[in-house]
């Protein structure tokens, strides 16, 4: 079966959320604020690939979602950004918004990355908002939500022609 056009919802991971903590020990006369920073969001990626030939596997996914961020923890320890969704596509794609109103790129070589979702920004915990007014700030950022896009993605084909006999025998097309 041969694919050649397939729309596909892609959405872009949520960042982890900041955290509000305090720092409380013993001995430590000041705590002071120490919450960390959530991580960045996935992004997805579409990757060219010399090998493929249409867009089958695209055909029955119809909605890619790529990883959100963790979330920032105490002792002022970011969270991990996740990782991003590859997924590969055959040379020549060429992709759209569902309407076709907006080119976001196409794909013309081997390993060629376009990002088609970006993942959302982590937010900020407490540490980051200390300053000397408020030295201890109760509040954090959540994390911002990954784009969510539909997309229509379209396989450019070029085909090749050959005659086949041997030669001087007269081969008139």
């Amino acid at each position: 079966m041969f694919i050649d056009e397939v729309v596909v919802e892609v959405f872009g991971g949520k960042g982890g959320n900041g955290m509000a903590s305090y720092r409380r020990e013993k001995y430590v006369e000041y705590g002071g604020p120490w919450g960390g920073n959530g991580g960045r969001g996935g992004s997805v990626i579409f990757v060219g690939e010399s090998g493929k030939q249409n867009l089958i596997d695209l055909k029955y996914q119809h909605h890619i979602r790529a990883k959100a961020g963790e979330n920032g923890m105490s002792k002022g320890m970011h969270g991990a950004n996740a990782e991003h969704r590859y997924i590969k596509v055959p040379l020549g794609t060429v992709v759209y918004n569902s309407d076709k109103s907006f080119f976001l790129g196409e794909i013309t070589s081997h390993a060629q990355e376009l990002v088609v979702a970006n993942g959302g920004k982590g937010g900020r915990g407490n540490i980051a908002f200390a300053t000397s007014r408020n030295p201890a700030p109760n509040y954090a950022e959540n994390g911002d939500p990954g784009e969510t896009r539909k997309l229509l993605v379209e396989l450019k084909v070029l085909a090749d022609v050959g005659l086949l006999g041997y030669p001087s025998v007269g081969k008139s097309t």
